[in-house]
């Protein structure tokens, strides 16, 4: 079965057809679901969607969110963590990282927040879901100042020697929408040199649409809505992954669904069937 290792399936964009787009993915073979968290207002919203759908969730506090969590979100997670860290579908810590590409974000806040999140995947042994955006740089000082167990670079667009420098820490590099693009060239690229065991597939649905699904500016503005990505779309992105890597579908789906249960070592008991 196709793993999806990243997927806002909580979002709000899902709130009128939820079901539906579960029975998609499903349809498509894609028969498990990371769902991330990213602040502590959806922290019982993930957890409550991958039990009601028998997918994989994680805790956290994404950078975008930074700005309104205070002190005591941290202290709240920690007692999130603690709770539910007999619960098998509790599979990391996440989505957390630094974002230096979003104008207005205190960066020293970012990183004050990575940072205790990263001691608190020390503390519950977990992995983490790490979001990078121009901050890959800093994202491993923080590794190489407080080590985890490994997971996974999340929608990763950074250099050859970065990448590998994630691989060499037990990270694997998160793929999707982007890599549908021809004129993705670095990510292209990445996807074909990169070592087979480095690669996992996602959507970050609602997010990140691959290039069938997106809406140009001109689009935009003559009032087409917003496209809205879907987990159902995870066989067919692998399929760019597939073509660039020569491998046939079986290939890509039994590959990267490997490398997401290494990744996330929890989700190895989950994945069955």
């Amino acid at each position: 079965m196709w793993i999806d290792s990243h997927c806002h399936l909580d979002a709000p964009e899902f709130d009128a057809d939820r079901d539906a787009v579960v029975a998609r993915a499903l349809a498509a073979g894609v028969r498990m679901l990371v769902i991330p968290a990213v602040a502590a207002f959806d922290w019982d919203s993930a957890r409550e969607q991958a039990h009601r759908y028998e997918f994989a969730y994680a805790l956290g506090i994404h950078p975008l969110f930074v700005m309104q969590a205070g002190e005591q979100d941290l202290t709240l997670l920690a007692g999130q963590l603690e709770r539910h860290r007999a619960d098998s579908r509790l599979v990391a810590v996440g989505e957390i990282g630094l974002d230096f590409f979003v104008p207005g974000l205190d960066a020293d806040r970012q990183q004050f927040f990575y940072t205790e999140q990263l001691k608190l995947a020390r503390r519950f042994d977990l992995p983490v879901i790490l979001h990078v955006r121009r901050s890959a740089d800093q994202l491993l000082a923080g590794l190489g100042r407080i080590p985890v167990r490994g997971g996974i670079a999340h929608a990763f667009n950074g250099s050859a020697q970065q990448a590998q420098r994630f691989v060499d820490l037990d990270f694997k590099l998160g793929f999707g929408g982007t890599l549908t693009f021809e004129r993705s060239l670095q990510i292209r690229r990445l996807a074909t040199e990169l070592p087979e065991t480095a690669l996992v597939l996602e959507t970050d649905a609602p997010d990140i649409p691959p290039h069938w699904l997106y809406k140009t500016a001109e689009q935009r503005a003559a009032g087409e809505p917003r496209a809205r990505n879907e987990p159902a779309e995870l066989p067919r992105i692998a399929e760019s992954l597939a073509y660039l890597r020569g491998w046939t579908p079986a290939q890509t789906e039994s590959i990267t669904g490997a490398n997401a249960c290494a990744a996330l070592p929890k989700l190895a008991a989950l994945h069955v069937g």
